[in-house]
């Protein structure tokens, strides 16, 4: 559910471009020359999960060591999401995807000459760095050259081109890291990210041609906590936060790390067979992006209603494939997957509701607020499920356990703002107020506060 939050009624002009309008060739060729920034940094974020084996044969370290790598450069990717929304919203996308570049390359140069467990540690924090500031600088520039009503359409398309960068880190990556080594590999990708900067500072504008720039005052330690505490406080932005939560992380938890060693060692797969099957989630998610976004731009009223109907798809599939007697077949794999694959496009949905509740100076902020949520689930389930590994004496039935109990939890708190959601849609309609959703009573809406409850 989205809508514009009472307490911001007064900038509804500012929130979002008009809903009307089109966006111009030269817009498309922004988002173009962006995108491709984050096809990038998702090819470099995804590159261990066709790489773990071989990082734990270089660095010599065991499962919980090598889920350490995940966890660092996950956790320092959620750790910069609100930071970066900042930093968009003074600085301007174009300049923070600049940098995102260059930092992206020369975290990936790094781990490829890297021979030590600590330079990759430092290596894998620092290509975390460069991913953080890419997703979240690609929508603010959406937000800024196209109209409200292509947002989620838009999301959609970014995250489904960000899923060729996760294409290109499966079995083309896994067949150059076999044929060229770790080391020419990881310069040669790190070089061409390096020189991408020049496409990005001579193609990529932070406004449509003609309008100005966006008054951009110095932000004080003060101004900034309180700025993050109103987009925090913000109830739709709390949904989109859990459900983002509730919906990215699993499929990030096996594209990134778990999947291969799971396939490999808990499943007796061949490393081609394992890599090929990861595609599933790429191609999965490459054809729902588009089509959710499609839907949710031409009905919101669904978001939540599709939200629901993954989670609950997701919980009867790890019930399969944990409670499978021997070896999952292949055919039951490859549908299981492409349905948990849809976990990255309904993550999508939590943006569009940040978007709906923020005045656009405030998008990047709330932007990074929410997708911190993925990533954070995303970081305990590679740790939770490396650590269980280690004790269990790697026991993936067992392990795999933690992505269940990390659902249940996200379930559970998005349950609770989505309820408290509709309390503020239900007191903006009492008001008169215009809501960008039809909304109707149900019977377990009797029980909501009559005034908005916005506490943690």
């Amino acid at each position: 559910m989205g809508v514009r939050c009472p307490e911001h009624a007064d900038f509804l002009e500012e929130l979002v471009p008009p809903a009307t309008g089109r966006a111009t060739a030269r817009s498309w060729l922004i988002w173009l020359a962006a995108v491709t920034v984050y096809l990038l940094a998702v090819f470099h974020r995804t590159s261990f999960g066709v790489a773990g084996l071989q990082a734990a044969e270089r660095f010599g370290v065991g499962a919980a060591a090598l889920g350490t790598f995940t966890v660092l450069q996950v956790g320092v990717y959620a750790a910069m999401q609100i930071p970066t929304g900042v930093l968009v919203d003074r600085y301007g996308p174009r300049r923070v995807l600049t940098v995102a570049v260059l930092v992206l390359g020369l975290g990936q140069i790094l781990l490829g000459v890297a021979h030590s467990y600590g330079l990759g540690l430092v290596a894998r924090g620092v290509l975390g760095l460069g991913d953080a500031l890419t997703f979240v600088s690609v929508l603010r520039l959406v937000a800024a050259h196209f109209p409200g009503r292509q947002y989620a359409l838009l999301t959609s398309f970014t995250a489904a081109v960000g899923y060729i960068g996760n294409l290109a880190a499966t079995v083309p990556l896994s067949l150059v890291l076999d044929s060229a080594g770790w080391t020419p590999t990881f310069l040669a990708v790190g070089a061409v990210t390096v020189l991408y900067t020049v496409v990005v500072t001579l193609r990529v504008r932070d406004v449509p041609a003609g309008e100005p720039l966006p008054a951009r005052e110095t932000v004080h330690p003060r101004e900034l906590g309180r700025r993050v505490a109103e987009a925090w406080r913000t109830p739709g932005t709390r949904l989109g936060f859990w459900v983002h939560f509730s919906t990215m992380f699993a499929p990030n938890a096996l594209t990134l790390l778990w999947g291969v060693p799971w396939l490999v060692q808990g499943q007796g797969q061949s490393m081609a067979t394992a890599s090929t099957l990861l595609t599933v989630f790429v191609f999965g998610s490459m054809a729902g992006g588009p089509l959710l976004g499609g839907v949710i731009g031409r009905h919101p009223s669904l978001r939540m209603p599709l939200v629901g109907g993954y989670i609950g798809g997701a919980a009867v599939i790890w019930a399969v494939l944990l409670g499978w007697p021997g070896q999952v077949p292949v055919a039951v794999l490859v549908p299981t997957f492409a349905f948990l694959a849809l976990g990255g496009p309904s993550s999508m949905i939590g943006f569009a509701l940040a978007r709906d509740y923020n005045p656009l100076s405030r998008v990047g902020t709330a932007t990074g607020v929410v997708n911190v949520g993925g990533f954070i689930a995303t970081t305990i389930a590679a740790l939770g499920v490396g650590v269980l590994l280690q004790w269990t004496g790697g026991n993936f039935r067992v392990s795999l356990l933690a992505i269940v109990a990390i659902l249940a939890l996200g379930t559970v708190r998005m349950l609770v703002w989505w309820r408290r959601t509709r309390a503020h849609l239900f007191l903006a309609e009492a008001r008169g107020e215009e809501l960008p959703v039809r909304i109707t009573r149900r019977r377990w809406d009797a029980a909501l506060p009559e005034t908005p409850i916005v506490a943690a």
